[in-house]
């Protein structure tokens, strides 16, 4: 496969064709993030993005899901999707699901009726960032969109028959704001009604603004205790009728996978106890 640049696909897409349709991030500007340092936001043509899906056809008939690599594929144009997801439907008829990254952002250029175009496409799911429900946060870290317009293109996907996958950052806000962002993005969260939540840790990334704020002094992460209890306060925090928490990338100190709305309550107690001391906690990798 042609994979330029940096390739980054979500935990549960582990086993998918990794189809590059683009290089880079098209927003590129949130503080925290150097996945793609380096590699400006570009489309990957055409011709080679069929080569991929041939090899694939030859290669990967034992695998059931695609991935449409690239740190925002929803940005490309709908036109260049609907192709793209035309020739998977053709040259790899045994899969079963498309997935692919999207911002708020490029969910909002879209209108319903294109939405629904992609969902019938094949696109199955969407991936995106919220980090956070904390607008003051979001406006620090550059996210681009504040809260409520996040959670409205999050809906509006799952109003077009989107799967909605979401992402949010603990330790985002610091140790001074970390739990008024626990409780703004479990509310967040709440409103998005997503099918699955990851939770993920912060972990300072060298050459990004947001690690040259905490080598200054400027930004104080908070350390495994303040992490966690902040973890409790964001599940506490978060009441969809239903949908899959995890916690359990390798950036966090505590594994958990929750069922909600049911496991919520012993999840809870699990943190407790680790913050008790009773559990241990696991060291943390990065990103």
């Amino acid at each position: 496969m042609d994979h330029q640049g940096t390739i980054i696909r979500p935990p549960n897409e582990a086993g998918s064709i990794l189809l590059q349709v683009a290089v880079g991030c098209a927003h590129g500007a949130c503080t925290f993030c150097g996945a793609y340092h380096g590699h400006p936001y570009r489309p990957k043509d055409a011709a080679t993005v069929a080569a991929d899906v041939d090899l694939a056809a030859r290669r990967h008939q034992d695998r059931r899901r695609v991935f449409l690599c690239g740190g925002d594929a929803l940005a490309l144009p709908v036109a260049r999707l609907l192709d793209v997801l035309a020739l998977v439907r053709a040259r790899l008829p045994w899969v079963t699901r498309v997935g692919a990254y999207a911002s708020a952002r490029s969910l909002g250029a879209r209108d319903d009726a294109e939405l629904r175009a992609l969902r019938r496409a094949g696109l199955a799911t969407v991936y995106m960032g919220l980090e956070s429900g904390d607008d003051a946060v979001l406006a620090r870290v550059r996210k681009g969109a504040d809260s409520a317009f996040i959670v409205a293109q999050g809906r509006r996907a799952r109003a077009a028959g989107l799967r909605l996958s979401v992402t949010v950052l603990l330790g985002l806000a610091g140790e001074a704001g970390a739990q008024a962002h626990a409780r703004a993005t479990g509310a967040a969260l709440t409103a998005l009604e997503p099918e699955h939540i990851g939770a993920l840790t912060l972990v300072l990334v060298p050459g990004t603004p947001l690690f040259a704020d905490a080598a200054a002094g400027r930004f104080v992460l908070p350390g495994p205790s303040a992490m966690l209890a902040e973890l409790r306060t964001l599940l506490e925090h978060t009441s969809p009728p239903r949908g899959l928490f995890l916690a359990d990338h390798a950036s966090n100190h505590l594994p958990l996978r929750v069922r909600l709305p049911g496991g919520k309550a012993g999840a809870l107690a699990r943190i407790d106890a680790a913050l008790a001391g009773r559990v241990p906690l696991r060291r943390q990798r990065g990103l």
